[in-house]
């Protein structure tokens, strides 16, 4: 797991674009230990068939060389890999780290010649709101008849019919005046689940893709946050439903009242007793058929509007699932019309698809630029995290969340991230919860400590962080609905502010390191309790610890002149030779600049 002195990534420190146009020659960087003096080759796969490149010395350091080599970006993703022979035999260094034995190519590096995503998302740091919840102007307005008025210090109905039907009163005008907290955390996209009126506080039952709810305040209220948004220098993000509409939709109240109407073409209509697709089954979330040009081209221009209003991009909701029923597989058809619709109206917006396990084979297709990185990051993070004693549902599986050790989890991170380009892990979000989880402080069993161990783990890894409101101020929740609880602006009793402390000085940290935004990754020590990874950008080196709990001594032979403190405050014990022994103390987050 751990590739001593063999390394290479898809940073920039690595690869001489991000952005490679189709045949553009690519130049790669690997780094071998010192006393490797010959036998390092990149393999390609041109057109399907292993083609050898021999590497030549770029440079040499005191402990390491590094080695260059050219790869044509040949194809729309072109894979690529290293070999590295010796005395002993080859090995083979692939996204998945270094083997003795031959590997699959799926674990191939990627340099990929789709349109790339947009520069400024790399350094972002996404806040969800689920405007319910978020905050109140305090504006009185006439509840639909299927709603329930709830007090805003009213407990959430976690469970049982009422869920979805009891409004708080949280709207955008709330949102906009509680801006100046998103800016004191340091967050700069927000990231709003569906604000199109739906008969649902959840709002993912749309019965309008044109107009935005008049109980979050219309149109006009979307048009001043979003102004207010952009005038704070923030970007703003929608969340669209791909995959189904709300039963009370025009489209489909058309399609339903004429079976000769053109909008029958855009449902699966059956002869069971509800008589449509619906997702999971659910009648009032009518699934939409892709195969439908009328529907591709509603959609996109659903799409293009609201960029046009403001919106700096989209958050697609069930991308898993939209398009895909039995034989028919669209997917990925439908993530490139609606990639390319974005761009059309706005080269700089950004597309993330929501996808709850194995996004892999999803990615790096021209459509979604990224993902919400359950499986990858949430799902390793939760389980080494977790309160000894915690008992929670894990994500949809159908047991509790497991309580694992650090080489389980890190080898679960390198196995999904080994299946995708570096770009698409980059511009993936790395999250700790969702409106759709458990919050973070119940799955660390409410131990703060911990909680600032993920955040660690969140704000330092390669990923775009994503803090779901109220998790920085220790809101808890066992399950997604439990979690959509409201802000307790007005109690401030309420807030743990050490835990705000910490995200705020995380979000500071990597907005201040550029190895934190671009920097390559290198796992250097992994045990049960401790894992330990290096940040690396143009010559300036972070180290992290990241502790669960008391661990034996970290001794890493890092060929360092110092190490400084930059957060957490712990000294380490460096010798002569640049070998750092690390603290040994948990849980606890630690993390020095090397030099």
């Amino acid at each position: 797991m751990i590739d001593r002195g063999f390394h290479h990534d898809g940073s920039p420190d690595h690869v001489s674009t991000q952005a490679p146009e189709l045949g553009e020659t690519v130049t790669v960087f690997v780094r071998t230990p010192r006393d490797q003096r010959s036998g390092v080759h990149v393999r390609t796969t041109p057109d399907g068939e292993p083609h050898f490149t021999e590497a030549v010395i770029d440079r040499e350091t005191e402990h390491e060389t590094w080695w260059r080599a050219d790869v044509v970006a040949r194809h729309p993703v072109s894979r690529y890999r290293f070999l590295i022979d010796g005395p002993g035999g080859y090995r083979w260094l692939t996204a998945a780290g270094l083997t003795s034995h031959d590997v699959p190519d799926t674990t191939d590096f990627r340099l990929v010649t789709h349109a790339a995503p947009p520069a400024w998302a790399t350094g972002s740091v996404v806040y969800q709101i689920f405007p319910d919840r978020f905050a109140s102007s305090g504006a009185e307005r006439d509840l639909p008849s299927w709603a329930i008025s709830r007090g805003w210090d009213d407990p959430v109905a976690g469970t049982g019919p009422d869920t979805p039907r009891q409004l708080f009163g949280g709207d955008l005008d709330g949102i906009r005046s509680r801006l100046d907290h998103v800016a004191a955390l340091g967050a700069d996209t927000l990231y709003l689940t569906p604000v199109f009126p739906a008969a649902s506080n959840h709002r993912y039952n749309a019965s309008s893709f044109a107009e935005v709810d008049p109980l979050l305040g219309g149109d006009a209220a979307y048009r001043a946050l979003i102004d207010e948004t952009h005038r704070r220098g923030m970007r703003i993000l929608g969340d669209l439903t791909t995959n189904h509409c709300g039963d009370t939709h025009p489209w489909f109240r058309a399609a339903v009242r004429d079976k000769s109407a053109a909008e029958r073409e855009m449902f699966f209509f059956t002869d069971d007793d509800l008589g449509y697709e619906a997702w999971m089954g659910v009648p009032s979330l009518p699934k939409f058929d892709w195969s439908s040009e009328r529907l591709a081209g509603e959609m996109e221009e659903v799409v293009r509007r609201w960029l046009r209003f403001g919106l700096d991009g989209w958050r697609v909701d069930v991308a898993n699932m939209t398009g895909r029923l039995r034989r028919a597989d669209h997917a990925h058809e439908v993530a490139r019309r609606i990639r390319r619709a974005l761009t059309a109206e706005s080269p700089d917006g950004l597309l993330v698809a929501e996808h709850a396990h194995d996004a892999t084979g999803d990615l790096d297709a021209d459509g979604w630029q990224g993902t919400m990185n359950y499986a990858g990051f949430t799902r390793p993070v939760w389980s080494w995290l977790r309160g000894p004693e915690l008992r929670l549902p894990f994500l949809g599986v159908p047991a509790e969340v497991p309580r694992i050790g650090g080489g389980d989890a890190v080898a679960t991170m390198r196995a999904f991230s080994s299946l995708v380009s570096w770009r698409s892990l980059t511009h993936s979000w790395s999250i700790l919860g969702s409106h759709d989880t458990a919050r973070i402080r119940t799955v660390c069993g409410g131990d703060p400590a911990l909680v600032e161990v993920a955040a660690g783990l969140m704000f330092t890894l390669p990923g775009t962080p994503m803090v779901f409101a109220g998790d920085e101020i220790g809101l808890e929740g066992a399950w997604g609905e439990d979690s959509r609880r409201t802000m307790p602006w007005d109690r401030p009793e309420r807030w743990d502010h050490g835990t705000f402390g910490v995200y705020r000085d995380l979000i500071a940290l990597r907005r201040s390191e550029p190895a934190l935004r671009h920097g390559g990754l290198r796992w250097l020590h992994v045990s049960e309790d401790a894992v330990v990874y290096v940040r690396e950008h143009a010559g300036e080196r972070l180290l992290v610890l990241a502790a669960r709990a008391a661990h034996r001594p970290v001794r890493l032979p890092l060929a360092a002149r110092s190490a400084v403190p930059v957060y957490g405050g712990a000294e380490t014990a460096l010798s002569d030779d640049g070998t750092v022994t690390l603290p040994v103390d948990g849980p606890a987050l630690h993390i020095w600049r090397l030099t």
